[in-house]
């Protein structure tokens, strides 16, 4: 198998790829927008909740024995002068991309892996200069923005190796990994950090007798195969062994979102006025991809559903999918909302914590083809509903058009609800990066900390970042 630099030349071995992982990324955002909390220990929330959780945590809180995804009330106890702060999405999102402006300086950026992750593809006259480089990159972040927007370097023969490189030595760290240097170099490296290794993939991992880097570096390709049951795990070795193979693009295959609900928006109305937030805003999100959708799936989650290595409840989750001709108008997903929700009613069979709306069964703008069984004496019926639609088609482009050029919050299909969580359509998951679009509240300033209210946070003087 032959892997390719940009110039198309077989180059095994050699160091031909760059990751960068900055640090904490949230947290570090929020002190480089608000100077008063740099050098202190910051947690951002999801929620403006004592009840909620960090979702990052700034170094200064890291060292000092905190660690990601804690309760509030848990790192109060650890750190009581602890400072939280609402997660704004909005200002990650603009920040990252005036970011990839500044690396782009430096040096092209293949691919974006998160909001905090990127990797580039590095030709052989840069990689002799590795050290420079990412030196460089490290200065121009300090130069544009602030030294708190720290990041990690990684370079080795292949992606895999050089996100593992990055993880090496944070915060601020540059880690130069080369194919000589293994196994021995990744002896120590327990499983669960090396990045494609799940806790299911490590159980079987541990079936088959595999506990350490080297019995894992030792295995050939098509036991790794076996063990993963597909081919990700020939391209796991691949990328472990110093061959680099691109994977093919992703193909969109749906639009959805879920929301955890606090107990005070656990009746049926509130779940329902729920479920149309998240189908409108997935809705939106559709138009803007120039696709329709002919699924609808609703589902829910109970108090006690839980994943990973834990035991789930004996009733894991209710599921609805619904079938109708492709859309991508709000009327016809409502719709459709209402008939699973009524389903919902009637069978219940769990009071909800999580709930998710997805639209898919996607498919490409043009009209869609019509049913190959229509009756004669339905045509009237069939040519009514069309027009229906259009129409509901019209109305939801105009919508779009009207909260374009006036914002968010100018036009709605209803009333206008602010959901718990806020930021509805526009967290930021792993490997998805909102449009700035997205967001159906009106954006916030860079310097607009949001500090939470009830975790007794001691909220320091805020001055302007230059």
């Amino acid at each position: 198998m032959k892997f390719a630099t940009r110039h198309g030349q077989s180059d095994h071995g050699a160091l031909r790829r760059l990751y960068l992982d900055f640090d904490s990324f949230f947290a570090s955002a929020e002190q480089h927008f608000n100077p008063a909390l740099r050098g202190k220990p910051v947690g951002v929330v999801p929620l403006d909740s004592p009840n909620t959780g960090c979702i990052a945590i700034s170094r200064e809180a890291k060292v000092r024995g905190v660690r990601g995804l804690m309760a509030v009330a848990d790192a109060r106890q650890i750190v009581p002068d602890m400072i939280f702060v609402v997660a704004r999405p909005d200002a990650y999102v603009r920040l990252h991309h005036r970011i990839l402006a500044v690396i782009e300086t430096c040096l092209p950026i293949a691919k974006v892996r998160s909001i905090d992750e990127l990797v580039c593809h590095l030709l052989p006259s840069e990689a002799a200069k590795a050290p420079v480089l990412g030196a460089e990159i490290k200065r121009c972040l300090i130069d544009h923005f602030s030294d708190v927007l720290t990041c990690s370097i990684g370079i080795a023969s292949t992606e895999l190796l050089a996100k593992i490189a990055a993880e090496f030595d944070k915060p601020n760290g540059f880690v130069l990994l080369r194919d000589s240097d293994l196994p021995a170099k990744l002896d120590k490296l327990g499983l669960r950090k090396i990045p494609g290794i799940s806790t299911g993939v490590e159980a079987r991992l541990h079936s088959a007798g595999i506990k350490t880097f080297s019995a894992l570096w030792d295995l050939g390709p098509k036991h790794l195969r076996a063990i993963w049951g597909n081919v990700e795990g020939e391209r796991f070795w691949n990328g472990l062994h110093g061959e680099d193979c691109e994977r093919p693009e992703t193909v969109k295959r749906m639009f959805g979102h879920s929301r955890v609900l606090p107990v005070d928006w656990r009746s049926p109305d509130k779940v329902r006025e729920c479920a149309r937030q998240l189908t409108l805003s997935a809705s939106r999100r559709l138009r803007r991809a120039e696709l329709r959708a002919s699924k609808l799936t609703l589902s829910f989650r109970p108090e006690n559903y839980s994943s990973g290595d834990r035991v789930k409840s004996r009733i894991s989750r209710w599921d609805k999918e619904l079938s109708f001709t492709a859309a991508q108008d709000d009327q016809s997903f409502l719709k459709n909302l209402d008939k699973a929700m009524v389903l919902w009613r009637t069978q219940q069979p769990f009071n909800p914590r999580v709930m998710s709306v997805i639209l898919h069964g996607l498919a490409p703008l043009h009209d869609p083809q019509g049913d190959l069984f229509d009756m004669a004496h339905l045509a009237t019926e069939k040519c009514t509903a069309k027009l229906d639609r259009r129409k509901s088609e019209r109305l939801s482009a105009t919508l779009d058009q009207i909260r374009a050029a006036h914002g968010p919050s100018a036009a709605t299909l209803g009333p206008i609800v602010k959901l718990p969580g806020g930021y509805l359509g526009a967290k930021i998951a792993f490997g998805r990066i909102p449009d700035l679009a997205d967001f159906s509240e009106n954006q916030t300033e860079d310097g607009e900390t949001h500090f939470a209210r009830d975790t007794g946070s001691a909220r320091p003087r805020q001055r302007r970042a230059k």
